[in-house]
């Protein structure tokens, strides 16, 4: 009895510590984008002086909200389209019946092996040879169809008897038909979990909007964050921690509030 009690006293130890470690950056950007940034410069990151200044020249002298609006844009626009491509594919590998369906679901894996620097160079002449650039389909374009994607929401619908498919088939209900009456509801954990995951990807993405823009027409946040740093407001790290805690704060929105789906999606989704 005691054993057990040392061994669940030693891992709430370690899971707090852990827990720690990690928060400890997120709670000191947290202060200190409520501390004036001549604080911070004289050192005192742990002051009870707190402001709101910082949040007021983020949204007033900044255009910060026009890179939050064009990653909001990009990042749902990407997820709906990938969602879409997923959905189709997941259901034509599944329920139909094709020549070389395995073949052919294969090299769609195999994709997921290519590193995405090595895709940056063909996409960029792809972009440009569209006259695509500095454009919200740049941005959104090469990102549309997502490897993984098909493959966790196929693994979701194998997850479905087959005899609803044979009744549907009885039922003479089209392919549309049993995608939105049965397919869709009873797979509903699986596609939220992997909307979710989508929408942070591309939320988060740094390096492709980099690339494919030379101008503040739909860059989004993050590359904003970078050029705070580079502005004139490189020295105002009051201003900058708190831009930094408006461009993070959907992810922790979206995990804290899909932690559920998370969980049950990756377990019961992926793994069968």
């Amino acid at each position: 009895m005691k054993k057990n009690k040392l061994k669940r006293f030693l891992q709430i130890t370690l899971i707090s510590i852990g827990t720690g470690i990690v928060l400890m950056p997120l709670i000191l950007g947290g202060l200190l984008s409520f501390t004036p940034s001549q604080l911070i410069m004289q050192g005192h990151l742990l002051s009870t002086h707190f402001t709101l200044v910082n949040y007021r020249q983020v949204f007033i002298e900044t255009p910060m909200l026009q890179f939050l609006w064009h990653s909001l844009v990009i990042s749902t626009l990407v997820m709906l389209g990938q969602m879409l491509c997923a959905i189709s594919a997941a259901y034509a590998f599944v329920f139909l019946k094709f020549r070389f369906k395995r073949l052919i679901f294969g090299i769609c894996l195999s994709t997921m092996m290519l590193p995405f620097e090595a895709q940056i160079i063909p996409n960029f002449n792809t972009m440009r040879d569209l006259d695509l650039l500095n454009s919200y389909a740049a941005m959104g374009l090469p990102f549309m169809a997502s490897a993984f994607g098909i493959f966790m929401i196929k693994t979701g619908f194998e997850r479905l008897p087959n005899e609803l498919y044979q009744l549907s088939q009885l039922e003479g209900l089209t392919h549309l038909q049993f995608i939105n009456k049965v397919v869709l509801p009873y797979s509903k954990v699986t596609l939220v979990t992997f909307g979710l995951y989508s929408f942070l990807s591309n939320w988060n993405m740094y390096l492709w909007p980099l690339v494919a823009t030379t101008n503040d027409k739909v860059r989004t946040v993050q590359i904003g964050l970078r050029q705070l740093r580079a502005q004139d407001t490189a020295s105002n790290w009051g201003l900058i921690m708190a831009a930094t805690m408006v461009a993070v704060s959907p992810t922790l929105i979206i995990i804290f509030c899909g932690q559920r789906y998370f969980k049950s999606g990756l377990t019961s989704g992926v793994v069968k």
